[in-house]
């Protein structure tokens, strides 16, 4: 373990990059792409309010044990179990995050090099067309393609890697800072925009009226399983960044705080694209393609519509970066710290790695189209193996870890910061979920994942 931590950690230098760049690892795709279309299969309103009640009672808890555990042993995912059970198999738990990281990177900088091809797209004309079909021939020139897409995919890898070599503080909390001011500002542009349309009202009302009928067993396992990824829980990065949190930090405080943002974000985008969509006619159930195909339409059916399309696109950029940010961290601070490498090193061979992965994802959709892994193209695998089973496994490991190993005394002092912060009956709420709800629920979603 000296050898691990013998050399000097960097760490955030205050609350507000903190929750920058916490933000910015729970804010990413999954607000503005994944939440709008699974909220519009799962019938809006109802399934928003199941969403938050499974936020409160699953992700929170889950992200509070990961900060717990990171800040407590200031060592990487892998390391941190290490320190904390040296002579038991819990560091495997850890080793599940580093994988998972990795293994999202592989197929989420495919879905972001898209986004970031979009920006180039909707700004050079090339979406200037208010039809679905036409838009749709777009983006399947763009997935089914191969020096497209790779050359999106290595150039969102260079930009997050050059971020990442920077450092913690210079790199990750300075640009995080700078970019989650920033999605808000592009958020309140777009929102104010949508609900100025005629007919925006239908989409409010879709939105934030609850029809309560449309509450069904795979709208509850949706809104969990929502719940769980979005908060980027389970895959190590919690632990990272909690690892260069000061011993002071609230953490409870700074967990709801990055939470309840995170929920605005997700509604504010909700409020970008409902009302626009309900306005020019199109239905909200469009599923993975709303994104792609329905709002590029939609904006085109507005008044200086390619501007906002534009700003809509740049928003989504900042947006997977951050999350990117944090997912390309894990294994970075893993490789620094377990085998003492640079961390120019570490992040030149991780991305590399990742790209070399990542492009078996990225042409899924051409070259690779007809190999499969269990019957799914890489994409499908990549995503299926993480969302699926390893994520839902480290959180319940994770949850199990804190709750039965750790125990309350110990958890009590790390929550309470030695005694400064008088929280002891959020502690014993807290430590009942992790116990008990947590394991319960996640497991439901891994047997239902699994079928």
């Amino acid at each position: 373990m000296k050898k691990e931590t013998q050399h000097k950690r960097e760490g955030f230098s205050s609350s507000i990059g903190v929750i920058a760049a916490v933000l910015g690892s729970a804010v990413g795709l999954g607000n503005i792409w994944k939440f709008p279309y699974v909220t519009g299969a799962n019938g809006g309103a109802a399934f928003i309010l199941v969403y938050l009640i499974c936020v409160a009672l699953v992700g929170l808890p889950v992200m509070l044990s990961e900060h717990l555990i990171g800040r407590h042993t200031k060592a990487n995912a892998v390391g941190a179990f290490k320190a904390l059970q040296p002579r038991r198999p819990w560091f495997l738990v850890g080793g599940a995050g580093v994988l998972s990281a990795f293994l999202i990177m592989a197929f989420y900088t495919s879905v972001a090099g898209w986004v970031y091809a979009y920006i180039f797209k909707a700004a050079g004309g090339a979406l200037l067309t208010a039809k679905p079909e036409d838009t749709t021939l777009v983006f399947n020139k763009l997935v089914s393609g191969v020096g497209e897409p790779l050359f999106w995919q290595v150039f969102v890898l260079l930009v997050t890697g050059s971020i990442i070599m920077a450092g913690v503080t210079k790199g990750i909390e300075r640009v995080t800072k700078l970019l989650m001011p920033l999605l808000f500002l592009l958020l309140v542009i777009i929102d104010i925009r949508s609900l100025t349309l005629s007919g925006a009202g239908a989409g409010l009302s879709f939105l934030f009226k609850p029809d309560f009928s449309k509450i069904t067993v795979s709208v509850i396992l949706a809104a969990l399983g929502l719940a769980f990824f979005k908060l980027s829980v389970g895959m190590g990065t919690m632990i990272t960044y909690g690892s260069y949190v000061d011993k002071n930090e609230n953490l409870p405080k700074m967990a709801i705080k990055v939470a309840l943002a995170d929920t605005l974000v997700s509604l504010m985008a909700g409020i970008a694209v409902f009302p626009a969509v309900f306005a020019f006619g199109f239905t909200p159930d469009q599923g993975p393609k709303l994104l792609f195909v329905i709002i590029p339409a939609v904006f085109n059916s507005m008044p200086f519509g390619r501007v906002f399309m534009v700003l809509f696109f740049v928003l989504t950029a900042i947006a997977a970066t951050g999350a990117m940010l944090s997912l390309l961290e894990v294994p970075i601070a893993f490789l620094t710290e377990q085998y003492q490498w640079t961390r120019r090193k570490a992040t030149l061979l991780t991305i590399l790695g990742i790209g070399l992965l990542g492009s078996t994802a990225t042409l899924s959709n051409s070259i690779f189209a007809t190999v499969t892994v269990f019957g799914k193209t890489f994409f499908d695998f990549y995503d299926f193996a993480t969302s699926n089973v390893l994520l839902p496994l480290g959180g319940i490991f994770i949850a199990l870890f804190v709750g039965w190993q750790w125990g309350y005394v110990k958890v009590k002092q790390e929550l309470s910061n030695q005694g400064q912060l008088a929280n002891d009956g959020l502690a014993r709420v807290y430590l009942f979920l992790v116990k008990y709800i947590v394991p319960i629920a996640i497991a439901v979603v891994l047997f239902t994942g699994l079928k």
